[in-house]
């Protein structure tokens, strides 16, 4: 008779255990177990065959909070409680269990607990009934992740498809949700890792390591919510963007001369299509060497900066970085000299071949360079430029075979780039982003990056890299930025239109329709690919643009208060339905799992662009139509008309969406707030906030904020006394109301004012809709309206 002998190691028994202040330290007859509270219902796992532990994070920058504990010991377990969450540690073999405090199982290790297979380190864990699994950012495939396996290994993934994994940017992090309950785990380890939600077996869950130790956070929450709040006060979360940024920004691969890159922001003012940004990539520089320009198609960088912005446009210029081996090349000279580029380890510098031909690298990890790259981005910030993209840092380079024996400073202690490479991007986006702020004199700068890790939200946005134009790559990016926001990573979008490939008219209005209503909107196209600005379409396709654009620049006020939120909570601007509809199953299916709420209220059903009719789902309560109000209730499964210009969008009961008239971008200010309440028998409330839109300002008390809330069994609307030290400029409210019974007055602060009965269009009427019959006539919302002076008080209207 054989005895079976395992390969792995295990974490073994405990031997012995002493209190810390924040937890619990363990030793056993195979490692170091470390159990650390960073709150009453965060903990840290830590375990090492080393003698000590790392205790180094670029993503982690929150620190234990004193939580209370008590611990109990028997023969065969050690349990610690906290306030929210029991953690039950079986002591032979040890392994962990992470329980509520009536007992029910949070979640919990498999037999096989923790263990090692030569370097690489396993978390298994017990996959419990009906377990979901959503978040791990930007991740192709489906919301509920369970039966999937993906690797955290950023890459450029140009061209990338439906199932491409991995791809730029690694955000180890996902929730767990089963029979009511839900939870986070953080897997904080930069080496190569993998996730597995039960993929080719039916037994586990388990997270892993190339190198390094077990160092996960396990989270605790009420709700979806609830963790992310959680999740983001571990890594950090993100300053507000400058206003500018939130509106249409157009880029191309690539815009030169000046003078076409002039003419195209003119277009848009003729035209009257509402834009902030032009975008320039690599073709400005000379022969694409970063902090350059290109003298012959950009002859006075200066001159065209202040065109644009005498026409009110920023520009952001593209930011790679490689540095051209060149001698003369004063980058690439004073970069020597200072030693500032990654190494191999006999000291030589790695070379790799990408736009400008063979280049060095710097080494983002070592704050010398950081130093250095900010002085280096004067030659941006010394024009005026705020806006920088910070592109190929996965690192990317021809051949795609990063060498992983590049060794890397790390805050002075070195490793190489197997522990480095999914940081690369996280830290390039970091020099850029510390950077610019300390040139820009109180101003905030727009910082976009391609590749990035947990953390990357404080200093950039992240945007889903080299698209395809067709209709399931349009979706999958939909998906991706749900996914990104479960991660932390409030401030994502998607190049609309593709920039692989070129987009018919039909898939590039519908795209734009969308990123409208997401985060980030940018359209963006490659070199050799057809024109597409909102104009290239024909006038049908440039009307429906105008209208979609100037929609989302109406929108403002509600989308700047929806990204201070974000700034404070980590809640993420597009939400995916699993965070308010968590254990409603309708929304992890298929045919629904692309629909997204754009802020709290707004509800968006991404239907392709060959589609004139689709299936939407509507989850529990009243919806009401953008177009002509009507209500829906839910949950309901229905087929709705979806023509190029009716994305399905809408409106949840209780919604009180900020508005303002649009104008040519973000910077045009309006002496008039209006206030879209939606009619619900529930309560329901919301922030508005506001700021100079342009400096840090806000941090030091220079913003306004507003509480609104709806109260329907008193038949009340409260606009609350403005707080703060900024005058947003408004000089009269406009109150409509959507959705409420007949009304021949109301009250203001008790004074009676008589209503009135408006058609509410949202949309302008499309003029050459159908060049065979009539136009479609616009959708009619009847609306009641009351306008009135603003107040530096609480405003009560009553009815």
């Amino acid at each position: 008779m054989s005895s079976f002998k395992s390969v792995t190691r295990s974490l073994g028994a405990l031997t012995q255990w002493n209190k810390q202040t924040d937890g619990v330290l363990l030793l056993t007859n195979q490692a170091n177990v470390r159990v650390k509270l960073y709150s009453d219902s965060i903990v840290r796992i830590t375990c090492s065959t080393e003698n000590t532990f790392e205790d180094f994070s670029y993503a982690v920058v929150a620190q234990p909070s004193g939580s209370a504990f008590g611990i109990i010991e028997d023969e065969a377990t050690l349990s610690i409680k906290t306030e929210s969450v029991a953690i039950s540690i079986q002591k032979h073999p040890v392994r962990f269990a992470f329980h509520t405090q009536s007992g029910h199982v949070i979640n919990e290790d498999d037999p096989l607990g923790i263990c090692w297979i030569g370097e690489q380190v396993t978390a298994y864990k017990k996959l419990q009934p009906g377990e979901r699994f959503i978040g791990l950012g930007e991740k192709t495939g489906p919301l509920d992740r369970r039966g999937s396996g993906y690797q955290n290994w950023n890459t450029d993934a140009y061209g990338y498809h439906a199932g491409t994994d991995p791809l730029y940017c690694s955000t180890p992090f996902y929730i767990g949700i089963h029979n009511g309950l839900c939870y986070g785990i953080y897997f904080d380890n930069t080496h190569k890792s993998f996730f597995n939600f039960g993929a080719s077996n039916n037994r586990f869950a388990s997270f892993s390591a190339d190198q390094g130790e077990m160092d996960y956070y396990f989270i605790y929450g009420a709700t979806v919510a609830d963790i992310m709040r959680q999740y983001t006060h571990l890594t950090g979360r993100m300053e507000m963007p400058p206003k500018w940024s939130l509106g249409y920004q157009q880029c191309r691969y690539s815009y030169y001369p000046d003078k076409e890159v002039l003419n195209v922001a003119n277009t848009f003012r003729d035209k009257n299509i509402p834009c902030d940004v032009m975008v320039l990539d690599i073709h400005y520089m000379d022969k694409y060497k970063i902090f350059t320009w290109d003298s012959s198609n950009f002859r006075n960088p200066k001159a065209m900066l202040k065109q644009l912005n005498d026409l009110g446009f920023h520009v952001v210029v593209m930011c790679d970085p490689g540095i051209k081996v060149e001698e003369g090349y004063e980058a690439y000279d004073d970069g020597i000299k200072r030693d500032v580029f990654l190494k191999y380890p006999d000291g030589t510098h790695y070379t790799g071949q990408v736009w400008p031909g063979w280049c060095h690298f710097p080494d983002f990890t070592k704050p010398e360079t950081r130093t250095w790259w900010a002085e280096k981005l004067k030659a941006y910030t010394n024009l005026g430029i705020d806006g920088f993209w910070n592109d190929m840092n996965e690192i990317a380079t021809w051949g795609h075979m990063l060498p992983e024996n590049i060794e890397l400073d790390f805050e002075g202690n070195k490793a190489t780039m197997r522990r480095g490479r999914n940081i690369y991007g996280l830290q390039m986006a970091r020099s850029t982003y510390e950077g610019v702020v300390s040139q820009l004199n109180g101003k905030r700068p727009f910082n976009l990056t391609r590749s990035g890790f947990s953390g990357v939200q404080r200093y950039a946005a992240v945007w889903t890299g080299d698209n395809v134009a067709y209709d399931e790559h349009m979706l999958l990016g939909v998906r991706l930025v749900n996914s990104m926001g479960l991660t932390g990573i409030a401030f994502a979008g998607y190049d609309v239109g593709g920039f692989v490939g070129n987009a018919d008219s039909k898939l590039f209005t519908r795209w734009l329709s969308i990123g409208s209503l997401s985060p980030f909107f940018r359209g963006h196209s490659m070199i050799n690919s057809r024109d597409t600005e909102p104009w290239t379409y024909g006038e049908e396709a440039e009307q429906i643009c105008r209208n979609y654009i100037r929609m989302r620049y109406r929108l403002m006020p509600y989308i700047y208060s929806v990204f201070y939120e974000a700034s404070q909570n980590g809640m993420p601007v597009q939400r995916s339905l699993a965070i308010d509809y968590t254990n409603d199953a309708a929304i992890y299916n298929n045919q629904f799992h692309n629909q997204y709420l754009f802020g709290p209220a707004i509800l968006v059903a991404p239907a392709e662009s060959t589609k004139e009719i689709t299936k939407i789902y509507l989850p529990e309560g009243k919806w009401y139509s953008l177009y002509d109000g009507q209500p829906v209730y839910g949950p309901n499964e229905m087929l709705v008309e979806c023509p190029l210009h009716r994305l399905p969008v809408y409106i949840k009961e209780g919604a009180i969406i900020p508005m303002q008239e649009p104008g040519v971008n973000t910077s045009v200010s309006t002496d008039t707030l209006e206030l879209h309440i939606y009619h619900s028998e529930k309560e329901s409330s919301f922030l508005y906030y506001t700021d100079d839109g342009q400096t840090f300002g806000y941090k030091e008390g220079q913003f306004l904020t507003r509480s609104i809330s709806l109260l329907p069994t008193e038949r009340k609307l409260i606009i609350g006394k403005p707080q703060g030290n900024f005058d947003d400029g408004t000089r009269t409210v406009k109150v409509v109301l959507h959705g409420f019974s007949p009304l021949d007055a109301l009250t203001v602060n008790g004074t009676r004012q008589k209503v009135v009965s408006e058609i509410n269009r949202f949309f302008e009427q499309l003029e050459k809709y159908d060049p065979i019959s009539d136009p479609e006539p616009a959708p009619e919302e009847p609306v009641q309206t009351v306008a009135f002076a603003n107040g530096t008080e609480d405003i009560l209207i009553s009815w």
